[in-house]
């Protein structure tokens, strides 16, 4: 079997913040590949580190030293406007907090997504329209975000993330704040997005959600340790 080109490669990947106190070093020479169609859990507890790594995996940030690449790119030759034209279109992301306009509708908030794209707003409510559809959210489409659970708040915000099909999404503990119920359901959301071929990587606490994905990095001493589920 042919291996899946690599989404995201990381060579000698160390991340360190200032502060008054010296040097924080959270990530250390880390070295790994995300292939394309992979589910990826990262796990570790908290200030371990798997908020830095996604942030540098969105691009978002960049390494203190070693290499980002992105579908092959080398990103740290990338211009500004380079990299915001990949994070624009490459890559999604979903926060446990939603982040969503609480008094727009829903339909308002995917189409939000387009907001510096050049495409007729027309298409835009197409594709949004379409995306909630096929997310079976397609009845909230009017709904003021701030009349909504905390479980259809998670799955609008991934209809935002990933109405334009980006290659990889990322997700922040996205089910933090949910019930059981809720978090299956936005699970389930996730499980069939990877098997239409968009690569999940995504943070959280919660052991029982490892049970969708097929592997898993543990943040540990700030390095990445790869574990088959």
């Amino acid at each position: 079997m042919t291996a899946a080109a690599p989404i995201l490669e990381m060579a000698g990947v160390s991340k360190h913040f200032t502060t008054p106190r010296g040097p924080v070093r959270v990530l250390q020479s880390v070295d790994l590949t995300i292939g394309a169609g992979e589910f990826v859990a990262v796990t570790g507890p908290s200030g371990s580190g798997k908020t830095t790594f996604l942030t540098l995996a969105g691009l978002l940030d960049v390494p203190t030293a070693g290499q980002v690449r992105f579908e092959g790119r080398d990103t740290s030759t990338l211009s500004e406007d380079d990299l915001c034209a990949v994070r624009k279109r490459g890559i999604g992301v979903v926060f446990q907090k939603y982040c969503l306009l609480p008094h727009r509708s829903v339909l308002d908030n995917v189409v939000f997504r387009f907001r510096y794209l050049d495409k007729p707003l027309t298409e835009a409510r197409d594709l949004a329209s379409r995306t909630l559809e096929a997310l079976g959210i397609a009845g909230l489409a009017a709904q003021p975000a701030r009349l909504l659970s905390g479980g259809e708040m998670q799955r609008v915000a991934i209809a935002r993330a990933v109405v334009l099909r980006p290659s990889l999404l990322l997700a922040d503990e996205p089910t933090g704040n949910l019930d059981r119920l809720a978090a299956e359901s936005v699970m389930a959301t996730f499980r069939q997005l990877n098997r239409e071929g968009i690569t999940i990587v995504m943070a959280t606490h919660n052991e029982s959600l490892l049970a969708y994905c097929s592997r898993r990095l543990v943040c540990r001493d700030g390095g990445l340790q790869s574990e088959t589920l």
